[in-house]
Order: C-alpha cells, then sequence, then structure tokens
C-alpha cells in the first residue's frame, strides 16, 4: 500500500476488488448508457443488488466526462457515483478523463463523503492506457486534495499487479515532483 498526505488528505493505493472495501463512496466506471454491463459495473450489479440497476435507468444516459449518484444496495460503500469515461480513440481522451475524475470529486465533496474509491476509469473495455489513466487521475486528485477539505481520504483501487505496478509507478512520481516543488518554495518564499 502506497498512501500520500496533503492538508490531512490523503491518497492510498490497494490491490482488489473495489465493491468490497469498506468507504463511503465507490465510484463506478459507467458507460453512457448507465447500464451496469461488466468490469467494475458488473462486479457492482453482481455484489450490490437490482436496486443500483433501478436507479441508474431513472439517471441516464450521462455525456462522457459527467458524473450521477445512486445508492449503494447492498454495498458496504453507502453511495456509488457513476461517471462515464472516454473510450480511447473517441478524440480529447485526456480532458474527458480529467472531467470524469473531477466531477466524481466535486460530487463526493458536495455530497460530504469523506472516503471516496476510484478504479482505473476507462482501462477496460475503453482500452485507456492505464499508464496515461494513472497520471492523469492522480495528478487531478492531488491537485484537488490541496485545495478542499472533502474527501479526506481517496483510495485507488487497482485490480491487477499490472495496474497497481503502473500506478504506484506514477505515484512516487508524483510524489517526488510535489516534494521538490515544496521544497523549493521553503528556500525562497
Amino acid at each position: 500500500m502506497n498512501e500520500w498526505i496533503c492538508n490531512g488528505r490523503k491518497i492510498r493505493l490497494i490491490e482488489g476488488n473495489i465493491v468490497l472495501l469498506n468507504v463511503e463512496a465507490i465510484v463506478n466506471a459507467a458507460n453512457k448508457s448507465l447500464i451496469l454491463g461488466g468490469g467494475v459495473a458488473g462486479a457492482i450489479r453482481k455484489f450490490g443488488g437490482p436496486s443500483i440497476q433501478k436507479e441508474c435507468n431513472k439517471l441516464g444516459p450521462i455525456e462522457v466526462g459527467e458524473a450521477v449518484v445512486t445508492g449503494g444496495g447492498n454495498l458496504k460503500a453507502k453511495q456509488i457515483i457513476h461517471t462515464a469515461g472516454p473510450v480511447y480513440g473517441e478524440g480529447d481522451e485526456d480532458n474527458k478523463l480529467v472531467k470524469a475524475t473531477l466531477n466524481s470529486l466535486h460530487i463526493a465533496k458536495k455530497s460530504n463523503i469523506k472516503s471516496l474509491a476510484f478504479p482505473a476509469i476507462s482501462t477496460g473495455i475503453f482500452h485507456f492506457p492505464i499508464r496515461r489513466c494513472s497520471e492523469i487521475m492522480l495528478k487531478t486528485t492531488m491537485d484537488f486534495l490541496e485545495k478542499n477539505e472533502c474527501p479526506e481520504e481517496v483510495v485507488f483501487c487497482l485490480y491487477g499487479e499490472k495496474s497497481y505496478s503502473l500506478f504506484t509507478e506514477t505515484f512516487e512520481k508524483l510524489q517526488d515532483r510535489k516534494n521538490q516543488i515544496t521544497s523549493s518554495k521553503k528556500k525562497y518564499f
């Protein structure tokens, strides 16, 4: 497990199944129609029960980058933030992934969600490159937590050793950059 703390807020990286986590909310890497199909959405359907899909049916469709919230059904998480990630190759994917991440974080802040877990959005059937996903999602989240008090903890729950290793590598590079910036500010300001 890797951890970064900024202004009392925390980011953690773990390997595992996001639907089993004991957090207030999880993020679903959704499709625009909000149909709970495979991947993270399929696990949510399987472990959370049919009430989640019923709520999604009332909220969908959404645009890529948008996010909506439902109850957590039978999951430990009380809420699910569903965000539509970009399909690799559709154009402007990086900005769409930033928007999906930020909109999820804004919902967590508005809903006063203290602990939130993200998967690696769009890296499954949408084929977004995992390394690029890690760079975008981690940097966006670090920047958000530096300026906002909520959520207090963000967990990136990665499925499989490859995803976990790539996120860890990116995480360590971003921490080093943040530490260098902080050190230079202390010297000169």
